[in-house]
């Protein structure tokens, strides 16, 4: 269980709130209920861990930790679907956490159907990325790209052979790690895995209930949404089998 999402929303309680009404004011505060919360998952009142997680997380408190709780409060309660969809979201923005990294995998080695992740050529060049969260490339990029620019304001005041070397490294640098966001960001905008969260659901051949079962899913396996139909999706996993899938029966890794 993650306590260090409680200095995040105690800072939060600082700033200037959207919500802050004269009813409110009888209300716990967030710092309260993420405690409160974690007291019932002590307690092994799970179910009541769980909706105080999801509640600060549908005001606004999308934290890795707080992502990572809830999925441990879902295996606890048994529900391995859950709790991949949680420990996924978490692995979005704290993607190298290693008590969320454990926790995934003792849940992934449980599943009936594991996931794979298929690396293709850009993946294998930039192998890095996968351990970096988004925001992370982006504030690394403006970090790089500030001393860059600074560097060539400054070869114009001195003429240095260090300088010039210095201005080459800083050049690749910029140019790899600008890649970089460029692919992460389209990687997270067009993020279409969901996880299936019943016990068992059937994919079929077309969008209707009887069409012909193709193959089963079970909870926790991922999937691919190519398009929706009504209420149905039609997916495809990595080893490209396709068909489709109600809607209710999946939730999307980034909603």
């Amino acid at each position: 269980m993650r306590r260090s999402t409680a200095c995040a929303l105690i800072f939060a309680l600082l700033l200037p709130a959207g919500f802050s009404s004269a009813a409110d004011t009888i209300q716990q505060s967030p710092d309260e209920r993420f405690y409160a919360a974690n007291q019932a998952y002590r307690e092994a009142r799970f179910a009541d861990a769980a909706r105080g997680y999801e509640a600060l997380i549908h005001d606004g408190w999308q934290t890795g930790g707080l992502y990572f709780n809830l999925g441990n409060a879902y295996v606890k309660m048994g529900q391995p679907g859950r709790a991949i969809l949680h420990y996924e979201r978490a692995r979005n923005l704290i993607p190298r956490d290693p008590d969320l990294m454990h926790n995934l995998e003792f849940a992934r080695d449980r599943l009936v159907d594991p996931p794979s992740e298929p690396k293709g050529p850009l993946q294998a060049v930039f192998f890095w990325l996968p351990v970096f969260s988004p925001g992370e490339v982006f504030w690394g990029f403006a970090a790089i790209n500030a001393l860059f620019w600074g560097i060539v304001l400054l070869r114009f005041w001195l003429s240095r052979e260090w300088l010039h070397y210095l201005f080459m490294a800083f050049g690749v640098l910029w140019l790899v790690v600008g890649l970089s966001l460029a692919l992460k960001w389209h990687a997270a905008a067009n993020d279409r895995r969901a996880v299936v969260l019943v016990p068992e659901a059937g994919v079929l051949a077309g969008p209707a209930e009887g069409d012909t079962v193709l193959f089963a899913l079970h909870a926790g396996a991922i999937l691919e949404m190519e398009r929706c139909e009504g209420d149905w999706t039609l997916v495809h996993l990595s080893d490209k089998k396709r068909g489709w899938i109600p809607l209710k029966q999946i939730e999307a890794i980034r909603p």
